[in-house]
């Protein structure tokens, strides 16, 4: 952020502004190495901090202790709440700054901010509480992986408490529980077989990469069983991000004025999803939770797979909804003779483009938070950071299926004559009505897709270390309890 906003301060690191019909200067290579490199040590700093913040705030909360237990799904709302409520401010404060006082100020005043947020991390750091590295998670499933394909021709035993267990082993990786056996993949248990070729004594640890404990083995499962319910959150990140691109492109052909001296930006349309999200989550934690508690008797009121269902039918309705307005916006631009011409305002109102807009905003504070507790209730102990950046992961796909979507769309639908549903110079010849119903379509089939997996789907079991490690049913609780 510093070297972004001094590329926008000093003359030397861009190029002069244009003057009228000057032929504007190119930037040089030095100036573009500058630009670049402040973007990618932004991006890189991103994917840092996104996921390590929400795992880090998450963990300050004692799952041990009921009074503290109940609190960590508030958290990832109000974590949700503030990470929105600063967008909102970036898509209006900061844009207006930018538009009217400088790029200089609009740069500036956000790497201030996260000046100041680094000092008061490093003053709160002492009061924080830690948890101690215990070494690479991914190596610890490579070796499950690897142990597993060596025994993978033994017998598998007749009881699951003949498969190794090191509680002592495990301790710095299993200081909220134990992960108890589940009887799912079971070829995987092979690695937990002990064989008279494997060294367990009590004062030397056994080969990993031979033998690993149930809790281990527990561990490579539980990522594999978040596979589906995470490649379920894709598409719906593929719809919204239509926001920022045919959206956007319809809210500039329509009228955007309040006031004959006042016009809306299009690119400030988001505002309505950003204000819609932050009140369905302030709804949602403040009452739909009482209501819904009352039913369930559940804490958070319903479970994160639930929640996530809920998203998932409002983000249908939000592409089917965005279809009819692009069918209406389409008929007032023939009604007054504007079908050819690309460049000029249609009387209809952008408000016309709130509905899609603001269902997009609640099915986001349902599907993405749902997503983000989910990752982190259900990961292992010791990858709840790696788990969480699976959610920024799946966003980050659902964009990169949003382009190949597009891309797709234009080769399939080409007409003879150049024309296809997407057209580049003119929207208003295009038929992006039906683009947007074939996200609806593809939508549905992600639902039904999505509640096979929920349905399917094995809830992390734990055994508090309290109970006795000789019964591991009576120690065995669902973490979407808490």
């Amino acid at each position: 952020m510093t070297s972004l906003t001094l590329s926008a301060i000093l003359p030397q690191f861009r190029p002069p502004p244009c003057k009228g019909e000057q032929v504007c200067q190119q930037a040089t290579a030095g100036q573009l190495a500058i630009l670049y490199g402040s973007l990618l040590l932004g991006a890189l700093g991103s994917g840092g901090i996104r996921p390590c913040v929400v795992a880090f705030g998450a963990d300050q909360f004692d799952e041990t202790d009921p009074k503290q237990s109940t609190k960590t799904w508030k958290y990832f709302n109000w974590y949700y709440f503030v990470m929105g409520a600063s967008i909102l401010v970036a898509v209006t404060v900061l844009v207006y700054i930018q538009d009217n006082i400088g790029w200089g100020w609009g740069l500036g005043i956000p790497t201030i901010a996260m000046f100041l947020s680094i000092i008061a991390f490093i003053i709160g750091y002492p009061l924080y509480r830690h948890m101690d590295p215990a070494g690479s998670p991914f190596t610890r499933l490579l070796q499950v992986s690897v142990a597993a394909f060596k025994k993978r021709k033994l017998p598998m035993v007749s009881d699951s408490k003949l498969l190794y267990r090191n509680e002592e082993l495990d301790a710095s990786i299993s200081l909220g529980g134990r992960l108890v056996h589940t009887k799912q993949m079971t070829f995987l248990d092979k690695a937990a077989i002990v064989t008279e070729e494997d060294v367990v004594k009590s004062s030397q640890a056994p080969n990993p990469w031979r033998l690993n404990t149930v809790h281990r083995v527990e561990e490579l499962k539980s990522v594999i069983r978040m596979g589906p319910i995470w490649g379920a959150g894709i598409l719906l990140i593929t719809a919204y991000a239509q926001q920022s691109t045919f959206s956007l492109q319809q809210a500039k052909t329509m009228e955007r004025h309040l006031t004959k001296s006042f016009e809306i930006p299009a690119g400030s349309m988001s505002v309505f999803t950003m204000v819609s999200m932050l009140s369905t989550i302030a709804l949602y934690d403040r009452i739909l939770v009482r209501i819904a508690r009352r039913f369930t008797g559940l804490d958070r009121g319903i479970t994160f797979l639930h929640r996530m269902g809920i998203g998932f039918v409002i983000s249908v309705l939000a592409t089917l909804v965005a279809g009819f307005i692009e069918v209406k916006r389409k008929q007032a631009a023939l009604a007054h003779g504007l079908q050819d011409k690309a460049h000029e305002i249609i009387p209809i109102s952008v408000f016309w483009l709130v509905p899609q807009y603001s269902l997009h905003g609640i099915a986001e504070a349902f599907m993405s938070i749902g997503h983000l507790e989910f990752f982190y209730d259900q990961s292992p102990e010791s990858m709840r950071s790696t788990a969480t950046a699976l959610f920024w992961t799946s966003i980050s796909v659902g964009n990169y299926v949003s382009t190949l979507l597009v891309s797709l769309v234009h080769k399939f639908s080409a007409g003879p004559n150049g024309s296809n549903w997407l057209p580049d110079n003119n929207l208003n010849k295009g038929k992006l009505e039906y683009f947007y119903w074939l996200i609806t379509g593809l939508q549905v089939v992600n639902l039904l897709y999505y509640i096979c997996c929920a349905k399917l789907y094995t809830y992390k079991p734990i055994q508090n270390h309290g109970k006795d490690s000789e019964s591991e049913e009576d120690g065995v609780e669902l973490a979407s309890k808490v």
